[in-house]
């Protein structure tokens, strides 16, 4: 079933709805989650989770792309259940992914305001697309969706090497473009 007519059964409150989209994007969501929490019971209770979310928010929003709708709010609930449970558990992959991630972005109490927020999500997505595709994509799997090093090698065909080099020259990049846009890092 295509977007459109999952988000007309959303629209109107029709329970096929969570179905089609468990359907459709279930292996999304699923992806998503079991990089951040690499759990099974956790996974299942983050796409449950989604769903209940997605059901709630399409009556009030009609998302221009419906995937990265669904993909956003099973990321932010695998990352809020990361945080819930990392105190008792923690998953190497993503905890990795946040320090790499950390030395270019990472908050302070000055950057603590939705509307900034914003505003260096926008800097960043702005940075990511004067990039090529390649190094984008790498990115993304990266600090996105978590993806290991190795499992970037394998999508890509790039050696660890390279995919590491990549990583941290984005990384040196985003900072300073971020320094240059009066973002303090």
């Amino acid at each position: 079933m295509d977007d459109e007519k999952i988000i007309a059964l959303y629209w109107a409150r029709d329970e096929k709805a969570i179905a089609e989209t468990s359907s459709k994007y279930g292996g999304l969501c699923n992806y998503i989650a079991n990089n951040i929490l690499s759990n099974y019971e956790d996974c299942e209770e983050c796409i449950n989770d989604t769903y209940f979310a997605v059901w709630n928010a399409i009556p009030s929003r009609h998302p221009s792309r419906l995937s990265a709708f669904i993909g956003k709010i099973a990321r932010n609930l695998a990352l809020k259940r990361y945080e819930y449970i990392s105190a008792v558990k923690r998953n190497p992959s993503a905890v990795t992914s946040l320090e790499e991630l950390g030395d270019c972005v990472s908050g302070t109490d000055s950057v603590e305001s939705e509307i900034e927020k914003k505003y260096i999500g926008s800097m960043i997505d702005k940075f990511l697309w004067q990039q090529s595709e390649e190094k984008r994509n790498v990115f993304i799997r990266r600090y996105w969706y978590f993806d290991s090093i190795e499992t970037i090698c394998k999508r890509t065909g790039f050696s660890q090497s390279k995919v590491k080099s990549m990583l941290y020259e984005m990384r040196r990049k985003l900072r300073k473009y971020l320094e240059e846009e009066g973002i303090e890092v």
